[in-house]
């Protein structure tokens, strides 16, 4: 018997890749500023090789660069010499530390097949680049609802975004509430330790415009940080009987940025906030601050700092028995009852350094329950209630 073998012969699938040729040349610093600010969205580990790139667009007289992870985007558009229209797609955290590194010189960027060539002066750099149609599309901004000016949208989330959460099982917790109502947009956030509210005035598209939405505080805190310097910041979300949906964007001086919405049920801080109070003190924000940390470094972890409110004043204390202990009087204007109240040093920092104005007023209605923190110009004006800084008290012995 003879056994006769047959050979059959694959062809494996070849796949074309189509390459869009990209030249340009641009400043150095605005390059390394925009490649920074559009890669800080890139996931340190991204679930899809594609997604830890940078699409770089030119075409006519200026260069986009976009960054996304499937749940934030960025997208920024410089000016630039666009000597040949086209797209690439390189890591973007390679090209922002090579971007940072250059000299003091203009910058040319061509792509030579498969790799982009990063030249500046007698440096030269060779990046791999990624496949351009392998990267998703990004979102589109949604429609513009309003606008407010960049500084104090900026200040005014980074005063909010120290009191998020920062555990991942209670996303709700993790996000900054964004209230919208008429021209007065309300931001808060909570951690169940302590709750910050801050109320502003922005201009919206329309004036009977009302929402919410739950914004995860990290990306809001750097997003507002970044858009600071922008004269204005739009922002814009789609709404539907009065909660934003999935998306939110926020667009300023030639960035933009979008991001995901967090789906949970943030608590009903309104009712925590007293309406009124047994006692208050006013005192000076700067030297309250140093007395708390010098008092604090005897303070163990999770040891709170005592504070007694007298008509005297107010003396700070820490450390009890066989422990280093600390004590120090500060100056402080006390009306209503005496009160004895311990809190986290740190919980208290992160308060006394959001409030604005040189002096704190700190309510109390009893030494068991929430602090309520607002700043003063001086020690006499009425107490700034467009921030407040509600502080849960740390439970004493005995």
């Amino acid at each position: 018997m003879v056994l006769v073998a047959s050979a059959v012969c694959f062809r494996p699938e070849v796949r074309v890749v189509e390459r869009s040729p990209v030249k340009f040349r641009v400043d150095r610093d605005t390059l390394a500023e925009a490649v920074a600010w559009a890669a800080r969205s890139l996931p340190a580990r991204p679930p899809a090789p594609v997604l830890a790139g940078l699409l770089i667009e030119a075409d006519g007289s200026t260069l986009t660069l976009s960054g996304f992870d499937l749940e934030v985007s960025a997208r920024v558009v410089i000016e630039a010499d666009v000597e040949e229209a086209g797209k690439a797609l390189v890591s973007g955290r390679l090209l922002a530390d090579i971007a940072r590194s250059l000299p003091q010189l203009p910058v040319t960027v061509a792509s030579e097949g498969a790799r982009v060539a990063v030249a500046c002066g007698s440096s030269r750099f060779t990046l791999l680049t990624l496949p351009v149609e392998d990267y998703p599309a990004l979102p589109s901004m949604p429609t513009i609802s309003g606008v407010i000016d960049g500084d104090a949208f900026a200040a005014a989330v980074q005063q909010v975004a120290i009191a998020a959460g920062r555990d991942d099982t209670l996303p709700a917790l993790t996000g900054i509430r964004v209230e919208i109502e008429g021209d007065v947009l309300t931001l808060a956030a909570t951690d169940r330790y302590r709750l910050a509210v801050r109320e502003l005035a922005w201009k919206p598209e329309q004036s009977s415009v009302s929402a919410t939405a739950l914004v995860p505080a990290r990306t809001l805190n750097d997003t507002a940080k970044s858009l600071g310097s922008a004269a204005q910041v739009q922002v814009a979300f789609s709404a539907k009987d009065g909660a934003v949906e999935s998306l939110v964007g926020f667009e300023g001086d030639g960035r933009s940025t979008t991001t995901r919405l967090i789906d949970g049920e943030f608590p009903k801080y309104r009712s925590l906030l007293p309406d009124d109070s047994a006692s208050t003190a006013r005192i000076e924000t700067a030297s309250l601050i140093d007395a708390v940390k010098r008092v604090a470094l005897v303070a163990e972890r999770n040891t709170p700092v005592r504070m007694a409110f007298t008509a005297d004043g107010l003396t700070l204390e820490a450390g009890t028995g066989d422990e280093a202990q600390a004590s120090e009087a500060v100056e402080a204007q006390v009306v209503g009852d005496d009160i004895i109240i311990a809190f986290n040093p740190q919980y208290l920092l992160d308060g006394l350094g959001a409030v604005s104005g040189d002096f704190v007023t700190m309510a109390f209605t009893a030494s068991g329950k929430p602090a309520v923190l607002t700043g003063a110009a001086d020690a006499t004006s009425e107490a700034d209630q467009t921030y407040r800084y509600l502080l849960m008290p740390v439970r004493l012995a005995g």
